[in-house]
């Protein structure tokens, strides 16, 4: 049966088949980049090879996903970078919205059954973590997969 499941700790300890990062539109090459919250997170536990990946995508739209290998998470099948972030490091609903249908869209084409999503703009994004958490609510209702 499927189910959404809110959890509270380090997204990068998840046993998964996507984890997902909440990435910016690759407006500044992520060598200049000092990743915070999740992203920084991330590229602690991961490494630099995803990000590396993702950089390869080139610019992307807002809302845009691109998937990467794991890097060193054990656990994980794979990361989807989404752009949920603006070129000012901001967020927005249409910003997670757009992110959430991508990632919800991608899982169901690629079967991906397990999913470990932050609140998508609620760190650096400065989006409410409620206002977050109900816009990716939202998106996994109306996905043709949940």
């Amino acid at each position: 049966m499927p189910r959404l499941t809110l959890l509270y700790g380090d997204i990068t300890t998840a046993r998964v088949d996507a984890l997902v990062n909440a990435w910016n539109r690759n407006f500044i090459p992520h060598w200049l980049l000092i990743p915070q919250g999740g992203a920084g997170a991330l590229r602690r536990r991961a490494g630099s090879a995803p990000f590396r990946e993702v950089r390869r995508a080139g610019l992307l739209p807002l809302g845009g996903l691109v998937k990467t290998g794991p890097g060193r998470l054990a656990d994980v099948g794979c990361i989807l970078h989404v752009a949920a972030l603006h070129a000012t490091w901001r967020s927005s609903a249409r910003a997670i919205e757009l992110s959430a249908a991508a990632i919800f869209r991608h899982a169901a084409d690629h079967e991906l059954d397990s999913l470990a999503i932050p609140l998508l703009g609620s760190g650096t994004g400065g989006v409410d973590p409620t206002d977050s958490f109900r816009i990716l609510r939202d998106a996994w209702r109306a996905a043709p997969r949940q």
